[in-house]
């Protein structure tokens, strides 16, 4: 990632003042404008097979440190009966990944010097010890509660990297017409795995109060214990198995580039802050990203709580943020993968996602607010309205990315989304700390999703 660049020219912004105005407006690719650098390696670059197997490393990667995050929420009953959790250990267990983000810039700066191998390499040994943490048997409920919690903030220091270093893989490895679906996939599986989690937990793990006599003989604290920790062990070998693949094989980077972006001289780490920094047109879309994605994640962390005042139970609320992340993952990759072949209308999709978005989250607060709207309020209008928003809303993350990367090159990806990452997670922090600490506002937090998808898609 050097630092060298030539021209006036190449200082300029990619996205020119024709897109604000207008939805067609063209706009230089990454190709093109690395094509006018003096790194640039001629000729079309080449793509290997083993691209991948890095993709799938990378993201079984993310989807196991969303599965690992997402562990306790599903299943809090059963593990405040197991150990003893309270209130405020449940919602610190959930703050624990956006708290991860905190060094964020550390780890921006280890992919930008040392690369994707060793950054990805220091993510899964992260894990392997937070899993491993949680993992210790000791019967002191006291201790054991510390190590859960010392494993679930090890994990959160692994989010950096999973969430921000898709569009720098996909770069490294992909050509130009398949960057953005190599993005949605490295990406959106971060967001199955925490959806995956709403199943595995509470399959596995059985609730206090059996719904049966059968089931209920056997929910005894001991019970719910084990099947609690055969969960951890679980997750921990699954963990363990990728790190040594990842040991086994990772290269940081293909032999020959597959691209001109690929070869092309880059900023340096202090000189891509102060560029996305003092570009305003990169921070008004990173806010349009942060803020409705940030308070969703949170949104959808919290939902049982927030569907509480609207008498939803919590095994409904658990099925509707799980199809609502899913649905989004599926749609986000086949809008990648459509993207990919019409380059130039990324604007106008993000558009058309966040006009859905603002609809589906509309019509879901008008339902919540049956008594004074008068409108129906049935498992059918909450299933619906809350699983599109969720499809608009998640769809919208690869799409965004490559739009970052885009706007600010030459610009490292691991930076540029490294930032916008960061103002998502401080967003969702917010909003977690918010409904931590004032339990009465959670029936307002039924509002929120309209509110910021309004703001987002202006």
């Amino acid at each position: 990632m050097g630092s060298r660049w030539s021209s006036e020219e190449e200082r300029q912004p990619l996205l020119g003042p024709g897109l604000g105005p207008g939805l067609g407006a063209s706009w230089r690719s990454r190709e093109a404008a690395a094509a006018a650098l003096p790194a640039a390696v001629p000729g079309p670059g080449r793509v290997y097979g083993r691209r991948w197997l890095v993709l799938l490393l990378f993201s079984l990667l993310a989807f196991v440190q969303g599965l690992v995050w997402n562990t306790w929420g599903p299943i809090q009953n059963s593990a405040r009966q197991a150990y003893g959790f309270s209130s405020w250990d449940i919602a610190l267990l959930v703050l624990w990944g956006p708290i991860g983000f905190l060094p964020c810039f550390a780890f921006m700066w280890l992919l930008d010097k040392r690369g994707l191998r060793i950054t990805v390499l220091l993510t899964s040994f992260l894990m392997v010890l937070g899993t491993g943490l949680r993992c210790i048997p000791i019967s002191d409920l006291m201790l054991k509660r510390r190590l859960i919690h010392g494993g679930q903030m090890l994990n959160g220091l692994a989010g950096p990297t999973v969430m921000n270093a898709a569009p720098f893989l996909s770069t490294t490895w992909f050509s130009a017409d398949e960057r953005a679906t190599a993005t949605a996939i490295a990406s959106m599986l971060s967001y199955l795995g925490g959806a995956c989690a709403f199943l595995v937990g509470p399959l596995v793990v059985p609730a206090p109060n059996g719904t049966s006599p059968l089931l209920a003989a056997e929910s005894s604290r001991a019970h719910i214990k084990d099947r609690i920790e055969a969960v951890l062990y679980a997750e921990f070998g699954v963990v363990c198995l990728i790190f040594s693949a990842t040991l086994a094989y990772f290269p940081p980077r293909p032999p020959l580039p597959p691209s001109v972006a690929a070869a092309s001289q880059r900023l340096s780490y202090r000189r891509s802050v102060c560029r996305l920094l003092s570009n305003f047109r990169f921070l008004m879309i990173a806010l349009a990203y942060a803020i409705p994605l940030g308070v969703f994640a949170g949104w959808s962390g919290v939902l049982d709580l927030i569907l509480t005042p609207a008498h939803v139970s919590q095994v409904d609320a658990g099925w509707i943020g799980f199809w609502s992340i899913v649905g989004g993952c599926v749609v986000g990759i086949a809008m990648a993968r459509f993207a990919d072949f019409i380059r130039g209308m990324l604007k106008l999709i993000l558009l058309l996602l966040f006009s859905g978005a603002t609809l589906s989250s509309t019509w879901f607060t008008l339902t919540c607010l049956n008594s004074i709207t008068h409108l129906p309020l049935t498992t059918v209008t909450l299933y619906a309205s809350c699983i599109l928003l969720g499809v608009f809303l998640n769809s919208s993350v690869p799409i965004f990315f490559e739009l970052f990367v885009e706007t600010v090159y030459p610009v490292p990806e691991g930076i540029t989304c490294g930032v916008v990452t960061f103002l998502s997670n401080m967003f969702m922090g917010v909003l977690l700390f918010f409904l931590t600490f004032y339990h009465t506002a959670k029936s307002r937090a039924q509002l929120a999703p309209t509110n910021v998808c309004f703001v987002s898609s202006r």
